[in-house]
């Protein structure tokens, strides 16, 4: 089954772009590598651990990730050319104490190893607690390898 399929059978859909915050283009490709800019959350805002639960940070991490899967898509043209989902670098807006960020960025490994399988969705993943711009809960970093 296509992701794009495989996404519509999980009830979720790839989000429309939102604009740029700066002088940078989305996604740079040196060799089979795609290398993307950074994908927010929009729609939650705020600390994990103050503002937001573990839980909301989860599907923040989900929210980042099916905006990352956009600028795949509108690069690679579908989904399917994905042969290895490479790396994540996961920043999580955070308390100051929140120790939990790599829970909140199993929303992410999470969604992608079931849409595209473990061979091609388990990665290497790096999740850190930062402030972020626009006040979103997440943003992710992804490193890609295509057809």
């Amino acid at each position: 089954m296509r992701p794009e399929e495989k996404l519509k059978e999980m009830n979720l859909s790839l989000p429309e772009k939102k604009a740029k915050g700066g002088n940078y283009i989305s996604c740079v490709q040196s060799g089979n590598l795609l290398y993307l800019s950074g994908s927010l959350s929009y729609s939650h805002i705020g600390k994990v651990g103050t503002d937001l639960t573990i839980e909301q940070g989860y599907e923040a991490a989900q929210e980042a990730i099916l905006y990352a899967l956009s600028t795949i898509k509108e690069h690679a043209g579908e989904l399917s050319r994905v042969k290895k989902f490479v790396k994540l670098l996961g920043f999580i807006n955070t308390a100051f104490d929140f120790t939990s960020q790599a829970k909140v960025m199993n929303g992410s490994s999470d969604l992608l190893v079931e849409l595209f399988g473990e061979d091609i969705g388990s990665h290497a993943r790096t999740a850190v607690g930062v402030m972020l711009p626009r006040g979103a809960a997440v943003e992710i970093d992804v490193i890609v390898e295509i057809e």
